[in-house]
């Protein structure tokens, strides 16, 4: 009987000890929760985790030519849209955008013209290179130009002007009179157009007649006019 008891006790020490030791191992691992999420606390945060906004933007990209943005680029054209950029290209000016005026110097004795070119419509256009001229009933080739390129391309509004300067003959040389000039325009590319009838214009009434010599030539389009007559008359192109 006494061992039977001893035996009693030992097994309920043995369980009372295990129960203990069971509700210590609970209590340490409900301690161990300062508030954190078992699942979200062993895993990697969402916030390490790259999103759309940190992929590379082509807003910044840069793009040929230097420009910071994707968009249409505004044509080379002194002001122009460079040509080929898209709905902002400026169009080279033509017969219907133009009125032409023509007039002379002072003292000059009609040695040269002063060609003057408006713009009547309400959308901007480029004049290229020089104008085509041909005087009274000329077929052949137009006039030479002058070495006068400007260093900007002749771009013209509503309303504004540009300048093109005839050097028509000297002394000693061989002239004839004419009342009358053709005009025509170049596109983009040199010496383009040269197919295209050109437009009969005749002199003002203040010029009323030209005299004109073998080698008559004309500068590039400028909307300078102090520049084509520093050209004309200061850097000894007559």
């Amino acid at each position: 009987m006494r061992t039977a008891r001893k035996s009693w006790k030992t097994y309920a020490l043995g369980v009372a000890a295990i129960a203990a030791l069971l509700s210590s191992t609970a209590c340490q691992s409900g301690g161990a929760d300062d508030g954190k999420s078992p699942t979200t606390s062993g895993s990697p945060s969402a916030t390490g985790v790259p999103t759309p906004s940190g992929t590379p933007s082509t807003a910044g990209t840069a793009q040929p030519g230097g420009g910071g943005t994707t968009g249409p680029s505004q044509s080379p054209g002194g002001g122009s849209a460079a040509p080929g950029g898209g709905d902002t290209t400026i169009a080279a000016c033509n017969d219907n955008d133009l009125s032409i005026d023509t007039s002379g110097w002072r003292q000059d004795s009609g040695r040269h013209l002063l060609i003057t070119a408006t713009n009547f419509t309400d959308k901007a256009c480029v004049l290229y290179h020089y104008p085509y001229v041909r005087f009274g009933r000329d077929i052949g080739a137009p006039v030479s130009p002058m070495e006068s390129k400007p260093r900007a391309i002749a771009t013209i509004g509503p309303k504004e002007k540009a300048y093109a300067g005839l050097f028509v003959f000297r002394a000693g040389q061989k002239t004839r009179t004419v009342t009358s000039f053709s005009l025509g325009y170049q596109d983009r590319a040199p010496n383009s157009n040269t197919d295209v009838a050109p437009l009969d214009i005749r002199l003002s009434d203040e010029v009323e007649s030209l005299t004109v010599g073998p080698t008559p030539r004309v500068t590039y389009w400028n909307t300078d006019l102090r520049a084509i007559e520093d050209f004309l008359f200061r850097s000894g192109n007559s």
